[in-house]
């Protein structure tokens, strides 16, 4: 291997082989019309409380599949596939729309909440959900993605925040190549502000858009652009939260705690109200214990895994995702993880989101320029620099593996760079001038349609759906042991959790 092909040094084959990986993916639950199924969680799938593979994020109507911790990515994906598979067939007609951008949705107050039991800790998930629709209204949370949860022995907090920078620094290419929302159902948007076009009938868009779920109209709000955190250390970050977790927000406060019924609206009157509201295309993880709060964990025992957090479910995938992108984004974090990454400022910051903005809205545009420090530079001459240095690291992944398929992704990626046309974003608006009625929601309802019979036409044996009828049953009788154990009132318990002394002590590390 010559100089320009070199692994960078501490990529040894004993530590490429030592990361892991899970999958943490969301879906609408619709009917076989494409309207959303307002029905509760379905009971053949468990208490979404308990289960360890089957939960819901913001609504009822929004099922989130988890697999465990792999070292493989095909045994990763066959997990998820089976969890799929296990939800497909509990769902009766219903299907898991395959957009991350919603289908058409009721009135906001029509969205239902997540419901999680009668235990203080599924009251606080409830409650923290209705929050979120009060601050952001519920039309927004109903938005999906696909989360990839990633480890690499032997790394410290410090060299994770590294490669969260470097992340954050380049995800503009992510956002390029893999974004796969540039349209929307007329309903997403109806009685709100926005700037995309009327591209068929009862869908909006924009012509070069590679990721609308990444851009002003996704997980994005005018309270948290304020939050300029940085990523420069543990501690700083950690500052950065804790203040946006304690400090009151007058528009918050204004909306209060509990309605006059005394009913709860949200679980506090901060920026934030617990860490998850956090919107950020990266955060630095750690495995909590029970009842704990997630920055205690940080602080206490430092960063364990990176979650990304900015990719789009592929409508063309039945997981929403493939082997060939994981492999890539594999190369991408290693490469993040083995660049030099200076400390970010609060100029960066905002040129961060800038850029996330651009490349969003009109990424596939021809001659697009981006921020770079004091210059600006086409996102197709840095997109081809930054898949240059990724190469080394595919070749040393390649060797790991005895495989060649970490270069082949590489070679899709540069393909994608070269012809904007082939990438997702491209094939979804081209898809959707050829469905039924030229419409956003035929296009991901007949998606839809075909994952669930395709995934369907491969039944699980006797005994994997004996499995998953187990945990469904383990789980439901786990949520009513927590039940039956609580022995304070919910008042009680929020002002011990949102207690300032539950976040950790600063520098405890």
């Amino acid at each position: 291997m010559d100089k320009t092909t070199q692994a960078p040094s501490g990529l040894s084959n004993e530590r490429l082989l030592g990361i892991r990986r899970g999958l943490e993916k969301e879906s609408l639950r619709t009917h076989s019309n494409a309207a959303l199924a307002i029905s509760p969680h379905p009971q053949a799938l468990g208490s979404a409380l308990t289960h360890p593979h089957i939960t819901t994020d913001f609504s009822e109507s929004q099922i989130e599949l988890i697999t465990g911790v792999h070292a493989g990515i095909e045994d990763c994906l066959d997990e998820l596939r089976q969890v799929q598979k296990y939800t497909l067939q509990s769902m009766g007609s219903d299907m898991l729309w395959a957009s991350s951008m919603p289908c058409e949705l009721p009135k906001d107050e029509a969205i239902p909440l997540g419901q999680y039991g009668h235990s203080n800790v599924g009251l606080a998930k409830t409650v923290y959900r209705s929050g979120l629709g009060y601050r952001y209204g519920r039309r927004m949370q109903t938005i999906s993605g696909i989360h990839y949860n990633w480890s690499m022995p032997d790394l410290s907090s410090e060299a994770y925040f590294g490669l969260i920078r470097n992340f954050r620094r380049h995800s503009f290419l992510l956002l390029y190549l893999f974004g796969a929302s540039p349209a929307v159902c007329s309903s997403f948007v109806e009685g709100r502000p926005h700037s995309l076009q009327a591209i068929a009938p009862h869908t909006m868009g924009l012509p070069y858009a590679t990721s609308l779920r990444m851009g002003r109209l996704g997980y994005q709000s005018d309270a948290q652009s304020a939050l300029a955190v940085s990523y420069n250390s543990l501690e700083g970050y950690g500052a950065s939260l804790q203040q946006a977790l304690t400090v009151p927000y007058p528009a918050y406060e204004a909306i209060g705690v509990r309605a006059e019924d005394g009913s709860y609206r949200q679980l506090g009157t901060s920026l934030l109200q617990i860490e998850n509201e956090f919107y950020g295309t990266i955060r630095p993880k750690r495995v909590i214990f029970q009842g704990e709060r997630p920055l205690h964990a940080l602080r206490e025992r430092g960063v364990e895994y990176v979650e990304v957090r900015l990719m789009d479910l592929d409508p063309f995938e039945p997981l929403g995702i493939n082997a060939q992108t994981l492999r890539f984004l594999d190369v991408f974090l290693l490469f993040c993880l083995t660049q030099p990454s200076p400390n970010d400022t609060p100029q960066e910051i905002a040129a961060i989101a800038r850029n996330q903005q651009r490349v969003a809205e009109r990424g596939r545009e021809p001659g697009l320029e981006l921020e770079r420090g004091e210059k600006t530079v086409s996102l197709a001459a840095w997109g081809s620099e930054l898949l240059a240095g990724l190469a080394p690291i595919a070749k040393a992944l390649d060797a790991a593996h005895g495989t060649s398929d970490y270069s082949a992704s590489l070679a899709a990626a540069e393909q994608g760079l070269r012809d904007p046309d082939t990438l997702p974003s491209a094939r979804v608006l081209r898809a959707i001038e050829k469905s039924a009625d030229g419409s956003f929601a035929s296009f991901a309802k007949a998606q839809s349609l075909q994952i669930k019979t395709a995934e369907l036409s491969h039944a699980l044996t006797a005994s994997e759906l004996a499995h998953f009828q187990k945990l469904a049953d383990i789980s439901h009788i786990d949520q009513a042991r927590k039940e039956a154990a609580d022995s304070m009132s919910f008042e009680h318990y929020l002002a011990q959790y949102l207690s300032p002394e539950r976040l950790g002590t600063p520098g405890a590390r």
